[in-house]
């Protein structure tokens, strides 16, 4: 392990939610929840305002409505989050190259390989300007741990938050470590915790206690021999800038169970067809195909395939998937379908696809003639009353997604259902907007790009508030009574009534754009 404090741990605060607020004024300093808002939804990441009230991630968005009712809850938008990702990731390259992204908000780097910090005053330095940097790039809040290996400057990070620096001098880390949960340590989850706390060690000084043969005889050689390590504050593993990618795969979860085989057919040939376009997009190809399936009864079978060779070809991709699915039994419903590839490489093995395609077309025309497809599935839906066609399906609002209006500009989705969408109309550099509701097929109302978070200056490239005009602010939309009731629905909340209704809301906008206050900390 080095000597001096030059292994940085980032991790943005609240990151989903943190960039919500930075962008929608009238959400700054209130709980706001991201996540999948169905039934089945999960709380991706929770506003410290909304962890006053017991949400946390990876709880279950039904779980989180019940803890606090009065939160606003968005669907992520990852365009933004990627965006604003590559902005923090940028900073980071500028002070070393040695840069290992863990996820979208979180990665370490070597300062002492970018010749930015050699001792604890300058690594102290680089991590305070890379705090300001942040904050004046992005509008939001990161902490900032540092320490003498990764294990320990990710503890210290976790100690900073939210929105502080904590440095822990080399030399003090067994000090430190020894009065904290065993959980602290990385790869000592729920089951292994339990497994210790049995055993009678809770802390990290009682593992230390314990010796490495009897952390063995618990836990296994590998493990216990890491867990011994980890507790002696020794962690040797160095920065990696270009960590492997095992696998890539997408998958959704459904608010109701699917029991259509030929619904279920169509939805893994679409996630195959997502899952090649993310490994298209990280320039990879693979091997094996993997088909994950949860059924009605919360049962998950995974079934997998491996090919003579590499493909990023999303028929033979598509091909190998049904082929797994026809193995699996769904007929009491479908609850989560996933797919996915592994074996990656970065080449793919031409001769995959003349077998592929003769394969694909085989199979495309024993499904033809056993099933009617999917058009003659469309064909064969019951007519209305007056023998026409259904009304064509009411168009989506995702709560928190921008939108343009022809006539008020920028705004974000509040809440949709009944045949209404509310909109607020706000940008990032405006103060809270008003609220309008429109029909949801409102032709004057279509999507809009997320704008950047912080203001562009004169003569920088980027969106400004010019593009977003008029309305974008809330200025000149007529008062409303702000005691209007309101009714619920999927979405969020919408003004009760029909046509466009306008609500107030207090203008009030706090300093930071963030939610997450709090000056820097000092080593302990």
């Amino acid at each position: 392990m080095r000597t001096a404090p030059t292994i940085l741990h980032l991790d943005m605060d609240a990151f989903f939610a943190s960039a919500e607020q930075a962008s929608k004024p009238s959400l700054r300093g209130k709980a706001v929840v991201v996540g999948g808002l169905g039934p089945r939804g999960v709380v991706s990441t929770a506003s410290y305002e909304a962890r006053v009230f017991g949400v946390n991630s990876a709880m279950p968005m039904a779980q989180a409505r019940r803890r606090a009712p009065n939160a606003a809850y968005l669907v992520p938008r990852f365009a933004l989050y990627k965006e604003v990702s590559e902005q923090v990731m940028g900073l980071l390259r500028a002070l070393s190259p040695l840069v290992e992204p863990l996820s979208l908000d979180e990665a370490f780097v070597d300062l002492e390989a970018g010749g930015t910090a050699w001792d604890e005053r300058s690594a102290r330095l680089a991590g305070v300007k890379l705090r300001a940097d942040i904050r004046a790039v992005t509008g939001l809040t990161g902490s900032v741990g540092l320490a003498a290996s990764k294990m320990l400057a990710k503890i210290a990070s976790e100690q900073a938050k939210p929105d502080g620096l904590v440095l822990i001098d080399p030399g003090t880390e067994r000090e430190l470590l020894g009065p904290m949960s065993v959980r602290t340590l990385p790869g000592v989850g729920p089951a292994t915790g339990d497994h210790l706390r049995r055993a009678g060690i809770t802390t990290v000084e009682e593992i230390a206690e314990a010796g490495e043969d009897e952390l063995v005889r618990l836990l296994g050689k590998a493990h216990g021999h890491a867990l011994f390590a980890m507790a002696l504050a020794r962690d040797d593993r160095p920065v990696v800038s270009d960590r492997e990618t095992k696998s890539v795969s997408v998958e959704d979860t459904y608010d109701v169970d699917i029991h259509d085989r030929v619904r279920v057919g169509l939805e893994v040939a679409r996630l195959a067809d997502r899952c090649v376009r993310r490994l298209r997009g990280a320039g990879l190809s693979g091997r094996t195909i993997v088909l994950k399936v949860r059924r009605y009864d919360f049962s998950t079978l995974t079934r997998s395939e491996t090919l003579r060779g590499p493909t990023d070809d999303p028929g033979v991709v598509q091909e190998a998937a049904a082929r797994l699915l026809e193995g699996v039994d769904t007929t009491g419903g479908v609850r989560l379908l996933g797919v996915g590839v592994s074996g990656l490489a970065d080449y793919t093995q031409e001769d995959l696809f003349a077998q592929a395609q003769a394969q694909a077309q085989a199979h495309a025309e024993a499904v033809a003639a056993a099933e009617p497809s999917a058009q003659e599935h469309a064909e064969a839906e019951p007519e209305g009353p007056a023998g026409g066609k259904e009304p064509a399906v009411e168009r989506r609002w995702s709560a928190g997604h921008d939108v343009r209006h022809a006539e008020f500009g920028h705004g974000w989705v509040q809440g949709s259902g009944l045949g209404r969408v509310t909109v607020r109309f706000e940008t990032p550099y405006s103060e809270p907007g008003r609220v309008r509701t429109f029909r949801t097929d409102d032709p004057r109302l279509e999507p809009a790009d997320p704008l950047p978070l912080v203001e562009p200056r004169p003569g920088e490239p980027g969106r400004t508030p010019a593009d977003v005009e008029p309305g974008a602010s809330g200025a000149g939309a007529p008062e409303a009574d702000p005691t209007a009731p309101v009714v619920s629905s999927p979405g969020g909340q919408v003004p009760s009534g029909s046509g466009d209704q306008v609500s107030s809301d207090p203008a009030s906008r706090p300093k930071s754009r963030s939610g997450g206050g709090g000056a820097a900390t000092s080593s302990p």
